[in-house]
């Protein structure tokens, strides 16, 4: 918070003010190449495990031109979301440009914003009793395995700033490549030892399954969406920036290396698997490798779902406190009420990751529900609203409106395409035994 913010926005007393300004130096100190490790956290961890079974399920070719341009058009709208953070300053997070589109109505904005990062979240619980059921190859209820997660991811959310997140976002970055890593490489030399294989390889193919069901296509296009789901937390980070216009320089370098990580995952883990690739990724490499690479991986879970729940809950008791100097969480108050909002918000992401136990389903919902409107057709109204200056058709705005335009596209598509088929899917699936009951004891 600017000097000139605080004394346009609250009415404090001179020491307090002080106070307030002091403490916010705690916070003000993220610079653009932090900010770039904190969103490539942030994006690149579940996302990359879900995209070789949409190669899969999609065939290779469309799932490379799929993962490609979905990430440019990502990029852009995540350009044009940082271009009306800088010029409405008192945009804090996602959730505050409702009130400028909206007005009134724009409470519509603050629920998706944080359902949407409730739902990651709980993604993140998922594949956290998932690794951890893997690891240890135990008969322990699986509930009890989804509670040690949240109950890691809770603690882990305890630091409200972003800046101190991002020592731990070196330790995650490596985390998930490793695993990945050696998930590409093992599934590569089992491959060819065919005389001994550990997984049941079946051909890959730069065609769709041939008997692919509508809406098993569109959960594999929203699986793809989803790794791109970085945009709405990138006002958050943006606000903890001593500089807020470098975000630009993290931003092509994370549009870059996403494109280039994902691109690679899902080729590589789909050639050497074929159609028998899983989801996550990581219970692709057999029985052995995928307890090792699931330990390597834990760091990602865990540090890339606290850094959601960080921001979702500093959303929300910024909210609360907005007037108060208790919102910087240097109080006794500002810490009961922070601590029990991590709670709350961990609590409400196990309770999704028990309803909806299937990875590759929850991550399509979550593209479908809010991914697609965050991410995608909310950015080209941002644009048309907010940003343009003078008609869209006029020379200087045509590359912008025709970006704009592919991006909403792409945006309605997954929202009206990407529910019905992620509900018909899960419903299936239910139906047929595939998956149990939610909130019981499963084998994994």
């Amino acid at each position: 918070m600017s000097r000139e913010r605080l004394s346009k926005d609250q009415d404090f007393s001179s020491p307090e003010r002080q106070h307030i300004l002091d403490d916010n130096a705690r916070f003000r100190r993220l610079g653009w190449k932090r900010l770039t490790v904190i969103c490539i956290v942030e994006a690149i961890a579940l996302g990359s495990l879900g995209l070789p079974s949409a190669f899969a399920t999609l065939g290779m070719v469309a799932g490379v031109i799929l993962t490609i341009s979905i990430g440019v058009l990502a990029t852009y709208a995540g350009y044009s979301i940082g271009q009306v953070k800088l010029k409405y300053p008192q945009i804090r997070h996602y959730a505050d440009v409702g009130p400028l589109l909206l007005g009134k109505f724009g409470s519509i904005f603050i629920g998706s914003f944080v359902a949407l990062l409730i739902f990651v979240i709980g993604s993140h619980c998922l594949t956290g009793a998932i690794a951890f059921h893997t690891i240890t190859q135990s008969n322990l209820c699986s509930v009890v395995f989804s509670i040690i997660s949240a109950g890691i991811l809770m603690l882990l959310a305890i630091p409200p700033s972003f800046a101190e997140i991002a020592v731990l976002g070196y330790i995650d970055f490596a985390s998930i490549m490793t695993a990945i890593g050696i998930t590409v490489i093992s599934t590569g030399i089992q491959n060819l030892n065919s005389s001994a294989p550990v997984v049941d390889y079946s051909q890959w193919s730069a065609w769709p399954k041939p008997d692919i069901s509508f809406s098993a296509a569109i959960v594999a296009v929203n699986n793809i969406v989803f790794a791109y789901s970085f945009a709405g937390c990138l006002p958050s980070f943006m606000e903890d920036m001593h500089k807020p216009e470098d975000y630009v320089k993290s931003l092509w370098w994370l549009g870059g290396i996403q494109i280039v990580i994902y691109t690679l995952v899902g080729a590589l883990l789909y050639t050497f698997v074929g159609q028998g690739v899983q989801s996550p990724a990581l219970l692709s490499a057999g029985p052995l490798i995928s307890r090792i690479v699931f330990g390597i991986a834990l760091p990602v879970i865990f540090i890339s779902g606290s850094i959601n729940s960080t921001v979702v809950c500093r959303y929300i008791h910024g909210t609360i406190y907005r007037h108060s100097s208790t919102h910087l969480i240097n109080t006794p108050m500002g810490w009961i009420t922070w601590i029990s909002l991590v709670f709350l918000v961990t609590i409400l992401a196990w309770i999704i990751a028990e309803a909806i136990p299937i990875f590759s389903d929850l991550l399509s919902i979550i593209s479908a529900l809010f991914v697609s409107g965050l991410s995608f057709y909310i950015p080209p109204i941002m644009w048309f609203s907010l940003l343009k200056e003078g008609s869209w058709y006029e020379k200087h705005n045509i590359k912008s409106a025709v970006f704009n335009a592919a991006v909403f596209l792409v945006g309605i598509v997954v929202f009206g395409c990407g529910i019905y088929s992620s509900i018909a899917e899960l419903v299936s699936k239910f139906q047929s035994g595939t998956i149990s009951r939610t909130f019981t004891c499963s084998s994994g």
